[in-house]
């Protein structure tokens, strides 16, 4: 014996008669003695599957492709086709009555075992699409994988209930449509059947099936424009299409609702269960009266008298008219009426005088703003030394809507220097306002553009030298920046004659109806308070 080996030889005996007479003493209990005979079974049925799945493998046969022939295989492949069963294990003379009794027990199990994931109708699947910009409905559907035919011809009936046109993006739309499959029936015969004598020479790798075309039967599409309606297109049984339009009866409740100014104009009337929109509403209406920044003070109050939709269960709807809202602020009390004095033109607001609320250029032509720096000379931060700051700074998160503070024309719309993104409106008779630091433009405006009065065709930013997200504003008379805070502008119209007349008659009648409402401190606005709203 080699001298190396033995000291080798000596430690594998040793440990060998360690190990015996550890699984000596395992056996010698009861748990130890199960422990054996369950791991034995488990290896047996593990070693027995493993030959089971070898056994339905096909042999290769010269060109490296499975032997279809090779019957476990055949038996392995068509048990997966429950109509084919059969013919392979009976062979063609199998009984009628047992091929139809055997499929209809598997389908039977099958339909028993999908019984509560499957579609309530089969065939039938539902999609919810919504229109992006520069969408056609009709483009839509048909990138959905409706048919044109289908497409056109829901929109052609949509057309008489509502106008496609109107739609805009973001509108979303509830599809439901058929789908199926056109299929070669011979092509999936030769495939099934793997003794073919076609070039496939009884290869299913090299069967290729007949292409298959998806169809998608377009049923019926459902969206709500708004609140008030819902319109539904639904396939007839010829295959033309209906469109209806369930319009949904909104109930107009009377509100009068008041509250002290503890923060601001706002938070306030929020608190006060004044809906969002009506407040958006009021703010405008003021500003070309207050200034929200410097006029407003704790303890000062306000007013509305306005009217809201809401639904036959009780849920608010939409705004609609705010008849009269008043605004005491220290000794000064401003109230404002709502007046339409030419039937083609939109309402406007007036005082008790018949002066109309609107100035030429508003005080104010962002929402909520504070001001974050004034007119006159200042230290620039980015700069590093002070000089004049033509215009007033509002603090406002980036993207909030800016609006036109007067009618006019856009004179420069782009990139100017230190401004950033800034746009220059002409208001005539020497007065134009400009505003910096935008991040953006309203889309479908540009240099020439008219504009009208509080319309928004910007939103706020920090582009250009800025610290922060902010509105730079600027009144300029005759070219020259003048205060916002200070300049006196032209008020707007004032009634005369027969309009005044006709306006002193409203305002009377909207007194009467303030006497006789009681004022709410908090808003009802869902259906158990309604009862206790005035209707």
């Amino acid at each position: 014996m080699d001298s190396q080996s033995e000291p080798t030889q000596i430690f594998f005996a040793s440990d060998w008669r360690l190990s015996a007479r550890k699984a000596a003493t395992a056996l010698a209990t009861a748990d130890g003695r199960w422990a054996l005979v369950s791991t034995s079974l488990t290896a047996v049925i593990v070693g027995s599957i493993g030959l089971l799945a070898a056994g339905t493998m096909a042999p290769a046969n010269s060109r490296g492709f499975e032997n279809a022939n090779f019957f476990p295989y055949r038996v392995f492949q068509q048990l997966t086709s429950v109509g084919d069963a059969l013919n392979t294990m009976w062979g063609a003379a199998a009984p009628a009555e047992v091929q139809q009794t055997a499929t209809g027990q598997m389908d039977n199990a099958l339909a028993a075992e999908q019984a509560g994931t499957t579609n309530a109708n089969p065939g039938v699947e539902t999609h919810t699409m919504t229109l992006e910009r520069g969408d056609t409905l009709a483009g839509a559907l048909e990138d959905a994988g409706i048919s044109a035919d289908d497409a056109n011809g829901a929109v052609a009936a949509l057309a008489k209930v509502f106008n496609p046109r109107n739609l805009r993006s973001g509108q979303s739309f509830d599809l439901s449509f058929a789908t199926g499959q056109q299929t070669d029936q011979s092509a999936v015969s030769n495939f099934d059947n793997p003794v073919s004598n076609d070039d496939t020479n009884g290869d299913p790798a090299n069967a290729q099936p007949a292409a298959a075309e998806p169809i998608a039967r377009l049923l019926s599409i459902t969206f709500s424009p708004s609140i008030e309606h819902n319109i539904t297109v639904v396939r007839g049984p010829d295959g033309s299409f209906t469109a209806n339009d369930a319009v949904t009866q909104l109930v107009a409740h009377v509100h009068r609702a008041g509250a002290t100014i503890n923060s601001s104009l706002y938070l306030s009337a929020m608190q006060a269960g004044v809906p969002a929109d009506v407040v958006v509403q009021m703010i405008k209406m003021f500003s070309y009266k207050v200034d929200f920044q410097r006029d407003l003070h704790p303890g000062d109050s306000f007013e509305v008298f306005y009217d809201y939709y809401y639904t036959p269960q009780g849920q608010p709807a939409k705004q609609g008219n705010i008849s009269y809202a008043m605004m005491k602020l220290g000794g000064r009390e401003i109230a404002l009426y709502r007046y339409q004095p030419d039937p083609n033109e939109p309402a406007d607001y007036f005082d008790s005088r018949g002066q109309s609320a609107k100035g030429m250029l508003m005080k104010t032509p962002v929402d909520g703003a504070r001001i974050t720096s004034g007119f006159g000379m200042r230290f620039h931060p980015i700069l590093g030394y002070s000089r004049m700051h033509k215009g007033v700074d509002f603090g406002v998160p980036i993207g909030t809507p800016v609006m036109a503070a007067g009618s006019g024309v856009i004179k420069y719309m782009g990139w100017e220097n230190g401004y950033g993104k800034f746009v220059l409106i002409d208001h005539g008779n020497g007065y134009s306002t400009a505003y910096g630091h935008l991040s953006r433009f309203a889309p479908g405006l540009h240099k020439g553009s008219r504009v009208r009065q509080a319309q928004v065709f910007a939103y706020s930013g920090m582009t250009g030298m800025a610290t922060g997200p902010h509105l730079h504003y600027e009144i300029r008379v005759n070219n020259v920046q003048v205060n916002p805070t200070k300049v006196k502008v032209a008020q707007g119209r004032k009634l005369a004659g027969k309009d005044l007349r006709a306006f002193q008659s409203e305002r009377l009648h909207i007194d009467n109806e303030l006497v006789s409402t009681k004022l709410e401190t908090k808003v009802a606005d869902i259906s158990t308070d309604l009862r206790a709203a005035t209707k």
